[in-house]
């Protein structure tokens, strides 16, 4: 999947114009590029289109305008683009109480670690995570993670021929496993696959 260059930008001008139709377009978009993997976690797969969206809402939020600020928000967000051969995603530990989060954060290190995509009857592909930077510490994990699923060949041509698309976690504190992912889901993330 080709990365975003400043030309694929709007102007903020241009941006804010076009926001409210632009976001109606993603959200649309990001419903079947999720996953829920039991009660408090949640895969949001990124691709170009979810990227182009978060990075315009930087520029928007933080009134970037400059090419040097511009390259820089590219820089960090490229990245989470799909590469052809892997998924990518935000993984979110989600509670709503506060005190409820902590606690579970402190029992869930390495969790990131734990987490799997299975395509068809394959072994389980488990999560690269972090790779810009560690999320975590001695007394609890983050609730945002990013991962990659590196797929193989045969995987992918098995992802392309429909085949069920299993996720999970398989960590001591949260052990969830989604059977089948919804074929709309399924069908979005393998486009991922060029």
């Amino acid at each position: 999947m080709q990365k975003l260059t400043r030309a694929d930008l709007y102007s903020l001008e241009k941006y804010a114009e076009m926001r409210p139709e632009f976001r109606g377009r993603v959200m649309a978009h990001k419903k079947n590029r999720q996953v829920a993997i039991g009660p408090h976690a949640m895969l949001y797969f990124e691709d170009r289109l979810t990227i182009h969206y978060q990075v315009q809402e930087m520029l928007r939020a933080e009134r970037i305008f400059e090419a040097a600020g511009i390259e820089e928000e590219l820089a960090a967000y490229n990245p989470l683009i799909p590469d052809g051969s892997n998924w990518k995603a935000t993984f979110m530990i989600e509670y709503a109480n506060p005190g409820e989060r902590q606690r579970a954060l402190a029992g869930m290190i390495g969790i990131e670690d734990q987490v799997w995509v299975r395509v068809d009857s394959f072994e389980r592909v488990w999560a690269i995570a972090d790779e810009d930077l560690e999320r975590e510490n001695e007394q609890k994990t983050s609730a945002v993670h990013f991962l990659r699923f590196e797929l193989t060949p045969e995987m992918i041509t098995a992802a392309r021929a429909d085949a069920v698309v299993a996720m999970g976690i398989g960590h001591a504190a949260y052990d969830y496993t989604v059977d089948s992912v919804p074929d709309a889901v399924r069908a979005s993330l393998t486009a991922d696959l060029e």
